[in-house]
């Protein structure tokens, strides 16, 4: 088994200025193969190499603050891959005291040995496995490339990729229907084929046959259906052992507590039978010792002893009133009959923890202290114990002796006829379950009919369906007038402060723009707007076209600064452009540009100077596209005067 352990040794997942470094602990069948410093990007590129089966963590907070980090970091990893939290899921419990249950010791101020201690832990089947998604998963077949405005070619264009992705998903759906799996669809109709298909597949991700991919037309993407909120499940299915003391009579009282003396179940009822207490603890875990506060130990514990073949415990003599109050008082109680129940666990708890003192120290690393305990418990030795935990299964089955029962035994008896009042029960529980199920059956036949008639109604009244028409077409354009107040409340704001600013004398306000590009120009247009006369500043020319010079004229924009960092991008075509537009485009050259978000400042008259030797400029153009013209005239008419001499 592979697991990665790992433990967070600077910054924090929350900071967006320092990012977090990790320490990775490689632990490969119990050996230590390798130890990394890694950033969570290279975490996840070394999870999907190596392929681990579970991730340990100590925290979860340490990768992930928020649950929708928790959820988009469990999305990325393989999916055989594990994320486990050693200390527990709902109830959580230290990392110090998660290894010592398995004799694990470290130094919690070293990172790498709180990763290692933690990849030990998850190694013996400690902790509880993040889960997050349901077992559906979601297929999406979309486009990869945007049909555009387009030209000419626009329909022949847009007709290929919306086959493409038709294509794509055919082929998908081929082979969901030949693994056999149970999945419904939704297809999005576009021109010449589909712009999206959606394929929701009752299965997990790694059962699915197809892959997340991206080229040419068509993109796939694979995701889980996400669970309503993060689940815990208990990485490993041996059940807890526990003390479990009773106080029996009308008013039966259960105290249940682990073997480390921390209470798991208090509860006291009047109505519960003897099947229905050892159900309960039944589901709690599994007894070593079921205690008494009482001797000898009465009738009716002993019967329940009896169900789980668990060790009894009764103190020496009855325990004292006083007693009882000091031991339970620091655990707290709602009745006397819960007091007496949980006093018989403590003392149970307290008597085998003088016992286990000298022996536990004798228990090697990595062994699992909760079964040593409970061997011990049961009489056997610490040696004979440690053989049989490195024993087949097998091998210990085969060598069990067999038990002889004496019929005339009094015990044998008591089980022989508890057994035959279980059966009866059962029996009676059974025939109950059947006249339920039938009743269940009835009742939701008539509950599905009801609905089938109260739908027809609704359906058959034409006020109705236009009532819910409209009522839908309204709500749609209600979230369309939110979303555009929610754009011009940031817009107003950002122009508030721009405004609020003082700036100095001599100087003029500009508009920001990243690049010369349609996302830029559409994202400084829907924050702070563009409006006529505003001037506007480029930072970086790695991209442009005509046609954002032509977008930029339509605004009705005064000029454009660049940077002059960016002037030696500056080629011929796009000052041609410009000139041909004779929208003004000067360089930042000794203007003080100083920018602040999407606002920004310059000098006014350095500006002007500009704006006047680019007016310079643009006469010198046109004289030059005049002379052109004529040049172009007069060889045609000389052109068109020879032809006609010969």
């Amino acid at each position: 088994m592979l697991i990665f352990g790992i433990d967070l040794i600077t910054g924090s997942a929350r900071s967006r200025t320092v990012q977090p470094k990790y320490a990775l602990i490689i632990l490969e069948d119990g050996i230590v193969i390798k130890e990394l410093s890694v950033s969570l990007h290279r975490l996840i590129r070394l999870v999907h190499r190596h392929q681990p089966d579970i991730i340990a963590v100590d925290s979860v907070q340490e990768i992930a603050p928020r649950t929708q980090d928790l959820y988009h970091f469990i999305e990325k990893l393989p999916s055989k891959t594990k994320l486990v939290l050693v200390t527990g899921g709902d109830r959580q419990a230290g990392l110090i005291q998660v290894a010592a249950r398995y004799n694990i010791t470290y130094d919690r101020f070293d990172p790498f040995a709180e990763a290692r201690a933690a990849a030990q832990v998850a190694g013996h089947g400690a902790g509880a496995q993040v889960v997050a998604f349901e077992k559906e998963t979601e297929i999406t077949i979309t486009r990869n490339r945007s049909p555009g405005k387009g030209g000419w070619s626009q329909n022949r264009y847009a007709r290929k990729i919306h086959g493409n992705v038709l294509r794509h998903a055919r082929e998908i759906e081929h082979e969901l229907q030949a693994g056999g799996l149970s999945y419904w669809k939704k297809e999005y109709k576009a021109f010449g084929g589909v712009s999206r298909v959606t394929f929701h597949v009752r299965e997990d991700r790694n059962r699915i046959p197809v892959s997340s991919s991206r080229g040419g037309d068509v993109q796939i993407r694979l995701s889980g259906k996400r669970l309503d909120r993060i689940q815990y499940r208990p990485l490993s299915a041996r059940p807890r052992y526990l003390i479990v003391g009773i106080d029996p009579g009308t008013t039966i009282g259960i105290a249940a507590i682990d073997l480390d003396g921390e209470l798991v179940k208090l509860q006291s009822s009047r109505q519960m039978t003897m099947a229905d207490v050892i159900e309960l603890i039944w589901s709690l875990g599994k007894p070593v010792i079921i205690a008494s506060d009482v001797v000898p130990m009465p009738f009716t514990v002993e019967k329940i002893r009896r169900a789980f073949q668990a060790v009894p415990y009764t103190p020496r003599q009855d325990i004292s009133v006083e007693t009882k109050y000091e031991l339970a008082g620091k655990f707290g109680y709602g009745n006397d009959h819960e007091r007496d129940a949980l006093t018989a666990a403590i003392e149970a708890c307290r008597y085998w923890r003088h016992k286990f003192s000298g022996i536990l120290k004798r228990v090697p690393p990595g062994v699992d202290l909760d079964e040593v305990k409970a061997g011990i418990i049961r009489g056997h030795s610490l040696e004979q114990i440690l053989t049989d935990r490195r024993k087949p299964a097998r091998v210990i089955q085969e060598k069990k002796p067999e038990v002889s029962l004496d019929s005339s035994d009094e015990r044998v008896r008591v089980l022989d006829g508890t057994v035959k009042d279980l059966r009866v029960l059962v029996s009676d529980l059974q025939s109950e379950i059947t006249d339920l199920k039938k009743q269940n059956r009835q009742l939701s036949r008539k509950i599905s009919e009801m609905k089938n008639e109260r739908q027809k109604g609704i359906n058959t009244e034409p006020d109705i369906i236009k009532r819910d028409q409209i009522i839908s077409s309204l709500k749609h354009r209600l979230r369309q007038e939110e979303r555009n107040n929610k754009k011009l409340q940031r817009r107003i704001k950002r122009l508030k402060e721009a405004d609020d600013e003082e700036m100095p004398p001599g100087t003029m306000t500009i508009k920001v723009l990243s690049d010369l590009s349609r996302e830029s120009f559409r994202l400084l247009t829907e924050r702070v707007g563009i409006h006529p006369g505003d001037v506007l500043y480029v930072k970086s020319l790695v991209s442009w076209g005509r046609g954002i010079v032509h977008e930029i004229v339509k605004s009705g924009a005064r000029a454009v600064i660049v940077n002059e960092k960016a002037a030696d991008s500056i080629t011929k075509e796009l000052k041609e452009a410009f000139l041909h537009e004779n929208l003004p485009f000067v360089i930042s050259k000794d203007m003080q540009i100083r920018v602040k978000g999407e606002i920004g400042t310059c000098d006014e008259e350095k500006f002007m100077d500009a704006l006047e030797d680019w007016a310079e400029e643009h006469e010198k153009f046109v004289k030059g596209k005049g002379e052109e013209m004529l040049d172009s005239l007069m060889k045609e008419y000389l052109a068109e005067r020879e032809r006609k001499v010969r």
